[in-house]
């Protein structure tokens, strides 16, 4: 019997299941048998446990199981015969009316829209570009060698400056008395790195070794501290010990301390600039791909799924519990995360995820076996072992098809660049990486 589908909506449809009581019973009565022979009750033997024991213990259950097994049944095989791509999860529920001898339900659910995308042609996508010179090969190096310092006392007389790690006592005060947080003994930092707020950086910098000050300072009004937000404090700080930065001299040992094959600093540096080419290109990818999607979703025509949202507000929002536990964050498997926040990003993705798959499937944009490999070699070259990282990504299906949704990507995006109107645009080194001056 051809299935009769009702429209709802945009994309809702409704479609009626019947059930034969009869097929139902019988279902159930072969379960229950074969159950018989399985189950063990106290006083009975093994396979000996009267049927009517049986179905009295576990008659409902195995009534629930059929039903719910053969409505799936029944919906999967009208949904196939009306050729509907369904999205999400149905609504089933009984209805009145049904003919004698069998059950009546209502399917209500949501389909997959019809993709309209434009001509790529129209197109127009900004193209970033960017190169790795010998500034960005020298800042690498400095921070190499910032990471490795050592420090040395200074001089009675030597102030602190910039780069010195200094050792403190402080005690803070608001309106005369002391606060939460705001004394502390032998306290550390190195001056000029944003450990602290720039009032009290700026107060202790100049400084001499046993030298003691008193200054103000202002606590930001988005301190993270909400008792001491916005207020003003005073402080009183000792300077017990300072120490000037010494940095490695940039040598053959500090290429060998590096681990870098050849251990000279014409090695060192032909590593730096491969591993900072790399990662240019993989943010080149990033960013590239990002103007395609954003093209390609505004060429895009189609109604997205209000499950397919929903399921993956659903998803963001426990991705952000997650997150919240892995940072030692109490309760926060059950913290209260409004699913609104992730609204825009969840139906972006959604509508997103149909437009490539679109495109995927017209266009056989599919991701090969040989690009997912060659993408995991690069990904693993920058390690020390690349063997050991290729053979953890081939170990885990999961995260493989992380890597193969990747190059899927990539895919579409040097596809849509190869038809749309694109304008290159070079983009310097630091504003790439997010080292830009602030």
């Amino acid at each position: 019997m051809a299935v009769t589908v009702e429209t709802l909506d945009k994309l809702e449809r409704k479609i009626t299941l019947e059930l034969s009581l009869e097929q139902i019973n019988q279902e159930v009565q072969t379960r229950l048998k074969r159950m018989q022979r399985q189950v063990k009750l106290d006083g009975f033997r093994p396979g000996k446990v009267p049927l009517s024991v049986v179905q009295k213990r576990y008659g409902g259950s195995v009534h629930y199981e059929v039903m719910n097994d053969q409505l799936g049944q029944a919906f999967q095989s009208a949904a196939q015969e009306a050729q509907l791509r369904i999205a999400g999860t149905p609504s089933i529920n009984e209805k009145e009316g049904a003919a004698v001898g069998a059950l009546a339900f209502e399917a209500v659910f949501e389909v997959y829209p019809e993709v309209k995308i434009g001509d790529l042609s129209t197109a127009t996508v900004e193209k970033l570009s960017a190169t790795v010179d010998e500034a960005a090969v020298e800042r690498t190096i400095e921070i190499l060698r910032k990471q490795r310092r050592t420090f040395v006392a200074r001089g009675a007389d030597e102030l602190a400056q910039d780069g010195d790690q200094v050792r403190i006592d402080f005690e803070g005060k608001i309106d005369g008395e002391p606060f939460e947080g705001g004394k502390a003994e032998g306290f550390q930092f190195v001056l000029g790195e944003g450990q602290m707020l720039k009032e009290f950086e700026e107060a202790v910098r100049g400084m001499r070794t046993g030298d003691s000050k008193t200054f103000p300072l202002n606590f930001p009004a988005d301190y993270h501290g909400k008792d001491v937000a916005g207020k003003q404090a005073d402080f009183l700080v000792t300077l017990q010990q300072l120490e000037a930065a010494q940095l490695p001299e940039v040598n053959d040992e500090l290429a060998s301390s590096l681990g870098v094959a050849g251990g000279n600093v014409e090695a060192l540096r032909a590593d730096i600039r491969k591993n900072l080419e790399r990662e240019v290109k993989f943010r080149l990818q990033m960013r590239n791909k990002t103007a395609v999607m954003d093209a390609l979703l505004a060429l895009s025509e189609l109604d997205v799924p209000k499950s397919s949202v929903a399921s993956e507000v659903e998803r963001l929002v426990e991705g952000a519990r997650a997150n919240l536990k892995e940072r030692g964050i109490q309760g926060a498997d059950q913290a209260p995360i409004p699913p609104e926040l992730f609204q825009a990003q969840a139906e972006r993705r959604v509508r997103l995820g149909l437009v490539v798959a679109e495109l995927v499937n017209a266009n056989r944009l599919q991701a090969t076996p040989e690009q997912v490999d060659a993408h995991i070699q690069e990904l693993a070259s920058s390690y020390e072992s690349p063997a050991d990282v290729v053979r953890w990504y081939q170990s885990d299906r999961q995260r493989l098809a992380e890597v193969e949704a990747l190059v899927l990507e990539n895919n579409v995006t040097e596809f849509v660049l190869g038809r749309a109107q694109v304008s290159e645009k070079p983009i310097a080194f630091d504003e790439l990486m997010g080292q830009g001056k602030s």
